[in-house]
């Protein structure tokens, strides 16, 4: 009996994603377990696994944004009978129940629309069918919209209830577009629709800054742990990861974690929870904006296998192959911009979480030794904590714990 493959719920929270690319054509063999397809959520861009064994019999969504639980294709064996295609329904993307188009069909139908403009008289263009202020649109619609830069409150829809579909978008640009007169400065703004991810980072800065926090700041001593790190690379053996700054801190972090577990915590509907363990989250700059991916269970990891995991984590973060799940379960996260060479900042929550410790560069500073100046290298350690779950004094002795172990090393492995 075929087997429809519906699109997964990925992550806590997700309602819908993107399918972008198939990794297998209409009547190739498929494992069970086996990449079939890639999907593209709010946090990231992923493959998906095939659910059954067989031929892939048909793909119900070539691309396009699709609810979960929403049959994207149907695998089974050669002869078998095909499902019908569900129909599309009217409601709009993102929203629980709507559907994608299949993007030959309407592709399909925008491109007679595209030939059949040439004759056609261009009408005025009343306003669009809304829904609480939102022009309603099909996911294709909109993303050929935002690759051809036309803004659909401009257009009507042809679709139920005025929805605009492919070929309105289609209709509008073949239209004959009028002559702009030629700019009289050079260097025109240019527009940019926000990315999904983008999109994502500015919902959950704005969650953060509703949290009422505060910041304090310590300088640690980095000698030892510079010495360490140097002897930890000599040791290190062809083919491993070398342990870095960064690595330390994050070992440093877990470690006082479990010393302070009211800082490895989560604060969200008036509710502490306290985790046993410590999921630390690293910041990763990329092209496609800030991630945050995990390294699980820091605490119990040597500062190899946190190397390890941490190299590992970039890369994917950085080549668009992390997982949904490679971003979930935080409990701590560290944003480290010495590499940039920044002295010292002030980073900005990452809800539930309760803190965040920003990481300053290593910087020779002089500093009063037994009552004789010396140099030494100091880092800046920034602490971001929400009041509503942490007291300055909690705050300040996790702090001063970080410290103690970065300076100290052997205290924290």
């Amino acid at each position: 009996m075929a087997t429809e493959i519906k699109l997964p719920r990925l992550g806590q929270g997700m309602e819908s994603g993107t399918v972008v690319r198939w990794l297998k054509q209409e009547g190739d063999r498929v494992e069970k377990g086996e990449p079939l397809y890639e999907v593209d959520t709010e946090k990231v861009t992923q493959e998906v696994e095939a659910d059954a064994s067989g031929l892939l019999l048909k793909i119900s969504v070539e691309e396009g944004e699709v609810p979960v639980g929403q049959t994207v294709a149907v695998i089974g064996e050669e002869g078998e009978d095909v499902p019908d295609a569900e129909p599309e329904v009217d409601e709009e993307p993102l929203e629980e129940g709507s559907r994608a188009p299949a993007r030959d069909e309407e592709r399909e139908r925008g491109r007679e629309a595209e030939a059949a403009v040439e004759t056609a008289p261009v009408e005025a263009q009343p306003q669009p069918s809304t829904t609480d202020g939102r022009v309603k649109a099909s996911p294709l619609a909109r993303r050929i919209a935002s690759e051809r830069g036309i803004d659909l409150a401009e257009l009507r829809g042809t679709g139920p209830e005025g929805r605009i579909v492919a070929e309105d978008v289609e209709r509008a640009d073949a239209a004959p577009k009028p002559v702009a007169a030629p700019a009289a400065v050079a260097g025109e703004p240019e527009v940019e629709p926000l990315t999904s991810i983008r999109k994502t980072i500015a919902r959950r800065l704005t969650k953060a800054w509703e949290a009422p926090v505060f910041q304090i700041s310590m300088s640690a001593d980095m000698t030892r742990a510079q010495e360490l790190r140097e002897r930890l690379a000599e040791l290190t053996r062809e083919g491993e990861t070398k342990p870095t700054i960064s690595d330390l801190i994050t070992k440093a972090s877990a470690a006082a974690l479990l010393r302070h577990p009211q800082v490895n915590a989560h604060y969200e509907n008036e509710t502490l929870t306290r985790f046993p363990t410590a999921n630390v989250g690293m910041a990763v700059a990329t092209d496609r904006g800030l991630l945050v991916p995990v390294i699980r269970s820091a605490d119990r990891l040597t500062l190899a296998e946190i190397a390890a995991a941490r190299a590992d984590l970039v890369e994917r973060s950085r080549s668009g192959k992390l997982q949904q799940t490679d971003l979930e379960d935080g409990t701590f996260t560290v944003s480290n911009l010495g590499m940039y060479g920044i002295e010292h900042f002030i980073a900005v929550l990452n809800p539930p979480q309760v803190a965040i410790l920003a990481v300053g560069t290593i910087e020779e500073k002089p500093v009063v030794v037994d009552g004789d100046f010396d140099v030494k290298p100091m880092m800046s350690l920034t602490l971001t904590a929400d009041h509503r779950a942490l007291d300055g004094s909690v705050a300040a002795e996790f702090l001063g714990t970080v410290r103690s172990f970065l300076e100290e090393p052997a205290l924290a492995l």
